[in-house]
Formats: C-alpha cells, structure tokens, sequence
C-alpha cells in the first residue's frame, strides 16, 4: 500500500495555555480532496499554516512525502497555498502575477511563457494574459490565485476559505470548476472551509474539527448518515436531535424512550449499549414523513417498525417554501418543534398542507441515527 502524500502524527499547537491544535492525527492519501470543516477558531486554519510551513507544532510532525517537514521552511516544501483573499498583486497584469514564483526560482523567461501559457488555460483565462486584477471579476481573479500556485506544479494545493468571498451563484459555479480542475491536475487539494455544503459537495474526505480537536474522519457521506457525535450531527447539516433511553438493545434492533418526543424510537440495528443509558437520535429532517391527522385518528404503523414506535402527532406552525423543497417547523405536545423537508416534485404538490393543520410525523427504522456523545 502506498504511503499517504500527508501524515500529521500527534500534533498540537499552543498559543500560551490555549491548544489551537490538540493532538491531532490525520493521513492524507495522495490525489485526494481533503477538507479541514469546522466553526471559526476549531484551529483548521492554524493545522492549513502547519501544513505550509507558516506556523510550526508545539508538539508532534508533519511529514510530506513521508520526510519531516517541521523545520523546513515554507518556500522548500512541495506545497503551495491559495489564500482567502487571493493575494494577487494589483499592479502586475494576470500573466506576471501567475509567473511570479518562476521569477523567484530562476526559470527561463521561455519556459515561464510556455508555463504561463498552460497554467492560463487550465483554469479558462486564456487571452487574458495582459489584463491587470482591477479587470476581472472576483472568479476570475481566483483562477488566477489557483494559476499562479498550480505553474510551480506543487506536491500539494492548500486552499484557505477558496470561495467564501463569492456570492453564492458563482460560488456554485466555482465548486464545480474546483472540482473539475482537481481531477485534471491528479494532485493533492487540502481545503479549509467552515461550509458544510461547500465540503460535500468538493471532498473526497472530511476531517471535522471542533475546539482543536479531531471530531470525526470520514466520507461526506459517512459524516452525514453516519456521525460519531451530537456535534458532528449538528454542525453537518441540519438535524433534529432527541435525548432518551436505550431501553432495548438487541443484535438486530434497539430502542431507545424519548420523554420530550413521547414515543420509542427503533432502531434497524444493534448499538452494544447500557440498557438505561443516555443517548440521542438524529433524525434529518427529509427522513421524516408528513401524513395528515383528523380528530378520531389511529397512529399510521411504519411498515419496518413496532406499533408505538416511529409516530407522532403534531401541528404545522411554520411553513417556507425553498422552490425545489419546503420546510416545515411541526409543534408536538412536548412543545419541542421539529423540522421537516419535502421535495417539490410537482408544480403542484399532490397533499398541501396548512399552517395549524393536524399532522403525524412518521420515518422509518434505518433513518435515524444512535449517539452515545
């Protein structure tokens, strides 16, 4: 098996008595997009500048390539960086900003134009050599940020916040080209990004951050149907969480007592807890189904799930119509309102419903998840 292009082993940071980084430990395969995720100050941009160099470890190593990088200075390392702010020089035209690292290494003026040239086209900015950074837009101006960081032809692209000062048309827009330009190059792309969106959408892999510390390693995927925590769960999209009671734990099932739900919540799966122990389920809120309720009703049965379990009444108080989904806030007798999605599939929505209308919540067994934290 190959050696990870990035091992960070037992890291931390100290700025006086607070750890930005503690003991952190992470690989980073090579080809990746990797993404660092988490709220401001979590310590992923002090873990990015340790990755180039800017910052060095209280404690613990990084190695590149498998070498120890700690007291190599930025300029030797096979890394480069994009910053937030783009950092293009307003006074050179697109071409020198882009050529600028070849000035400082040395290279030949006619392999830097040949350089240029390539590095140019490869982020879409061919013709646009001569222009100065006033003249383009903010997408472009990124591109050129991205350009003059791939011509040095790094090991590894660390991206700080890549798209956080675009609006949000382009931002999609740059998500895509990122994504695309990522796979043309083959190489190593580190992100930062407190945007949970923005990290689905672009990595291969996410390493959650919470306070300094490594909260969960995982796929998006993972990190989204399956998190390890109440943080995780809650920073990564949006959630509804439920403290209760395993009151059953079987191989094949379990269920767990939810005073403020005032139902059992079952589970397809065993957990291997203590039968009376706290724990939470997350349920998302597209995993929840709407059913309309008149007075007299029976609770609707999930066709994987116990009678009693799964359901429970509630009144529409809020309603905010997204275009392709609408959201629901669902008031249940605890008082605890709870948030539902459904999917616009038709211009017009087979069963409407109303604010202050009568309504079951129902989902079923494999959507929710168990969290022991």
């Amino acid at each position: 098996m190959a050696e990870p292009i990035i091992t960070i082993e037992n890291v931390t940071r100290r700025f006086g008595t607070l750890a930005a980084v503690d003991n952190v430990s992470l690989t980073v395969e090579e080809g990746e997009f990797f993404a660092l995720l988490g709220p401001s100050g979590c310590g992923k941009t002090t873990l990015l500048r340790m990755l180039a160099g800017f910052d060095n470890p209280t404690e613990g190593r990084i190695l590149i390539d498998g070498q120890d990088v700690n007291r190599i200075p930025p300029n030797k390392r096979p890394v480069n960086m994009v910053f937030q702010s783009y950092a293009v020089f307003p006074h050179m035209t697109v071409a020198d900003n882009v050529r600028y690292g070849l000035n400082i290494a040395g290279v030949p003026r006619k392999e830097q134009d040949a350089r240029v040239e390539e590095a140019l086209s490869l982020v879409q900015l061919d013709g646009l050599g001569p222009r100065k950074p006033d003249q383009l837009s903010g997408g472009q101006r990124q591109r050129v940020a991205l350009a003059r960081a791939l011509i040095m032809r790094p090991r590894v692209l660390l991206l700080d916040e890549p798209l956080s000062a675009l609006d949000a048309k382009l931002r999609d827009q740059m998500r895509t080209e990122l994504s695309t330009l990522q796979e043309k190059v083959g190489i190593t792309f580190i992100m930062v990004t407190h945007d949970q969106d923005e990290a689905l959408a672009l990595a291969t892999r996410c390493a959650v951050m919470n306070r300094g510390l490594l909260q969960q390693v995982a796929t998006p995927n993972d990190l989204y149907e399956f998190p390890n925590s109440r943080f995780v769960a809650d920073f990564i999209g949006t959630v509804n969480l439920f403290e209760g009671q395993l009151i059953v734990d079987e191989p094949d099932h379990a269920v767990i007592r939810s005073p403020e739900l005032g139902a059992g919540i079952y589970f397809d799966h065993g957990v291997t807890g203590a039968k009376g122990a706290t724990v939470w389920a997350a349920i998302r809120p597209e995993k929840i189904e709407l059913k309309k309720r008149t007075e007299g009703d029976t609770a609707p049965k999930m066709d994987d799930t116990p009678e009693g379990n799964n359901v429970v009444p509630g009144i529409i108080r809020q309603e905010v119509y997204l275009g392709s989904e609408s959201t629901y806030e669902v008031e249940i007798e605890s008082g605890r309102r709870v948030k539902v999605t459904r999917s616009n599939l038709t211009r017009w929505d087979q069963e409407d419903f109303a604010i202050g209308e009568a309504v079951w919540l129902a989902w079923h067994a494999c959507s929710p998840a168990m969290l022991q934290s």
